[in-house]
């Protein structure tokens, strides 16, 4: 053996003497020792302490951007104790099976459970399930909810303590007692009341398994609030639920599969949060959850939240609403007035605070609020952002002119769109034409014929990436050529950020109602509402100068006053289920749309024609007159502000437009209601027909030469076509 390998032989030699059996034996037992001996001083060290503040709940205060006070909540919690033979041995049962099948049998601690916990909190993850009914009962009623790895061992020994102290059934009454279902709710008995309708001594055992499954997850499990994948986890949890009572013999098994879902009731606001400041308290507790204040801390009480709600422009929008809208409706006795529902959000666009919101006729009568929704589309508002994509990409004609305002289009009605695997072919309103219309005058009588075929030219996958950018939310948003009609869902909050980053030349937006949230323990980070370039200044402000126009000359005419400069876009989805106006001004973004809402079980969308007797009610309605009246208040009668334009993109014509005619006498504005569309509609009167085959000329033979019939004019018989190629050149096509 060389040298070397004698060396290496000594160190391998002195490794194994120092790492024997017997010496990592002692030392593995040495350390069990010490923990045991640790863990054996705490549990010494540790008592049973008194009922922690949660017992005597602190308010929640919610103030407006001024300091007065809006609303308080949590004060006196809402929650009565009931005792636990009030409640079904069945239901009681149901807890148990969904939280802890050994409550019976176990000594009060789940020590693998505890072990996880301790061992995600220090690496960061936060809180995991695995406690006992003992354990969370001793969380909520001595201790805090901090996720700390004190609070978890001092939860481990008191836990302990509290089965040899007590009896099971105390514990269990005094957990159901005390744990938070959500909906306000602390305690079975409200929770069977905010869920059900009835006492806790009523439940029966399908409802007591759904209450039981809710408390994993209060806030995504809540029937009325829980996306698809909620409702499919908390079923399949109240299935869990079930299945483990029938595994304990809590429930025989024939019973067990007579048993359906039973879907809880709608909720009702807390009393104290009528009218519109539950939906203003609601939308700041869904921020705060957005920033990371779960609602079981904020349930904790303790927080003073401060709004940027500015108490005049509030009262004002709700004034608005009220004048032009509520005071015309007779809901009692006219069925279509009945389902109308109003929302409005307005936004400052220089900071992002949302200054004002409308969320419904109350919040104890109407618990959805109507200004964050997103179950209904945001039809043609949706527009000008085709053509805010058009202008970022720098997007051409099928014939490759670049395009811009005065780029000439195709308006032919049910003209089937070129250059898209996908067949479209939407109607303009009552199916008029226009010869040779700009963009410019397409925005302004929001021919869908224009935007169908320049949604195609920029493509529709780089119009919802430019849509995404300024706001849109990603729901129900595919890549088609039908999203030039505001297909997707999105609510007014989401609308009125997105006009706002245009009115802020381009830089994002994004509205947020919390100024601040503060408790003695925690702050919130409050939303930062401007963020970098969504597109560039020169895109933004050439779609703020087209709007301009809308206001004053095309369907957004109620809101043009002298008063203040506005720019703007009406919207009315298909069958008028809804209906927008979405507009600016240099100080104030605020969309305002109604929406037609079933008052039968189940709710559903339903139209809007026939509200307060006026025939369609379209965009360019209701919604206009309540944004101008609201607007013209909210500035104070007035603003000398004007909009700061720079780098319009006026794009390439190959023709020379005549000016438009004007209007003929049955498309005359009107400032009163009419049965008759004053305008040619932001949405086809029928379904966007994708599924009709590929055309590739125009139905009827174009027109050797040009027509003398002036650009942009309505060309109801739609007999002529534009010079040059079917469906080429300027015509963006």
């Amino acid at each position: 053996m060389g040298r070397a390998e004698a060396r290496r032989a000594a160190k391998s030699g002195g490794i194994r003497r120092l790492f024997t059996w017997r010496k990592m034996l002692g030392t593995f037992f040495g350390l069990c020792l010490l923990v045991m001996g640790g863990f054996a001083a705490l549990y010494l060290y540790v008592d049973v302490p008194p009922a922690n503040a949660a017992a005597q709940e602190q308010s929640n205060i919610y103030k407006y951007s001024d300091g007065s006070i809006l609303a308080r909540t949590g004060s006196g919690a809402n929650r009565e104790i009931v005792d636990l033979a009030v409640v079904p041995k069945k239901v009681q049962h149901a807890f148990v099976a969904a939280e802890n099948k050994s409550f019976y049998r176990d000594q009060g601690v789940d020590l693998k459970g505890t072990t996880r916990g301790v061992l995600n909190t220090l690496s960061g993850k936060g809180k995991q399930g695995g406690s006992t009914i003992t354990q969370q009962y001793v969380k909520n009623y001595y201790l805090t909810q901090d996720q700390t790895v004190s609070r978890k061992l001092k939860e481990l020994v008191i836990s302990l303590k509290v089965d040899q102290r007590m009896k099971k059934d105390d514990i269990l009454a005094g957990y159901l007692n005390t744990v938070f279902y959500g909906r306000g709710a602390s305690g079975i008995q409200a929770a069977a009341q905010a869920y059900y309708g009835v006492d806790a001594k009523d439940l029966d055992v399908s409802q007591g398994a759904y209450l039981a499954a809710l408390l994993q997850a209060p806030s995504q499990y809540d029937w009325a609030r829980a996306t698809p994948t909620g409702k499919r986890l908390v079923k399949e949890r109240w299935a869990y639920t079930l299945n483990n009572m029938v595994e304990e013999g809590w429930l025989d098994r024939a019973e067990r599969d007579k048993l359906t879902f039973p879907v809880p009731e709608a909720p009702k606001a807390a009393p104290g949060l009528e009218g519109q400041t539950g939906y203003l308290v609601e939308a700041a507790n869904q921020e705060m959850e957005r920033q990371g204040i779960t609602e079981e801390m904020r349930r904790a009480g303790g927080w003073t939240i401060t709004l940027n709600i500015d108490k005049k422009r509030q009262k004002q929008l709700e004034k608005s609403v009220d004048r032009q809208l509520e005071n015309q409706l007779d809901r009692k006795k006219n069925k279509v007035d009945a389902t109308v529902q109003a929302g409005a959000t307005s936004v400052d666009p220089k900071t992002g605070k949302v200054v004002a919101l409308y969320g419904g006729v109350g919040a104890t009568e109407h618990y959805i609020s109507n200004a964050t929704r997103r179950d209904y589309q945001p039809a043609s508002t949706f527009k000008p952002l085709v053509l805010a994509s058009a202008l970022e990409n720098g997007s051409q004609t099928q014939d490759g002119n670049l395009i811009g305002l005065n780029t000439v289009y195709d308006g032919t009605s049910r003209r089937p769109v070129v250059g898209s695997d996908t067949p479209f072919a939407p109607q303009n309103e009552d199916d008029v034409s226009y010869r040779n219309p700009t963009v410019q005058t397409a925005l302004d009588k929001s021919i869908n014929s224009v935007f169908a075929q320049m949604v195609v030219d920029v493509t529709p996958k780089a119009v919802k990436r430019t849509a995404l950018g300024l706001g849109v939310p990603d729901e129900n948003f595919p890549e088609r050529p039908a999203i030039t009609l505001g297909t997707m869902n999105a609510s007014t909050w989401d609308m009125a950020g997105v006009y706002a980053t245009l009115d802020n030349h381009g830089k994002k937006v994004t509205p947020t109602i919390v100024k601040s949230a503060v408790h003695r323990d925690r702050t919130m980070e409050p939303v930062d509402g401007i963020g970098g370039q969504a597109i560039s200044r020169a895109s933004a402000d050439t779609v703020t100068k087209a709007l301009t126009e809308v206001v004053d000359l095309g369907s957004g005419h109620e809101a043009n006053t002298s008063a203040y400069d506005a720019a703007g876009k009406t919207g009315t989805s298909e069958d008028n289920k809804a209906a927008w106006f979405a507009a600016y001004t240099p100080e104030l973004s605020t969309v305002v749309a109604l929406y037609g809402e079933s008052t039968k079980e189940g709710g559903g969308q339903v139209s809007l024609t026939g509200t307060a007797n006026s025939g369609r009610a379209n965009g360019g309605g209701f919604p206009a007159k309540i944004w101008a009246d609201y607007t013209l208040g909210a500035l104070g009668g007035g603003s000398d502000a004007s909009f700061d334009l720079q780098g319009v993109e006026r794009g390439e014509t190959a023709v020379t437009e005549t000016p438009s005619a004007p209007p003929t006498p049955s498309e005359k504005p009107s400032h009163t209601p009419s049965a008759t569309p004053e305008t040619p509609s932001e949405s086809p009167s029928e379904s966007p027909v994708e599924e009709s085959p590929p055309v590739e000329t125009p139905s009827e033979t174009p027109s050797e030469t040009p027509s003398e019939t002036p650009s942009g004019t309505p060309d109801p018989g739609g007999t002529q076509q534009p010079p040059g190629r079917p469906g080429g050149g300027q015509f963006g096509q």
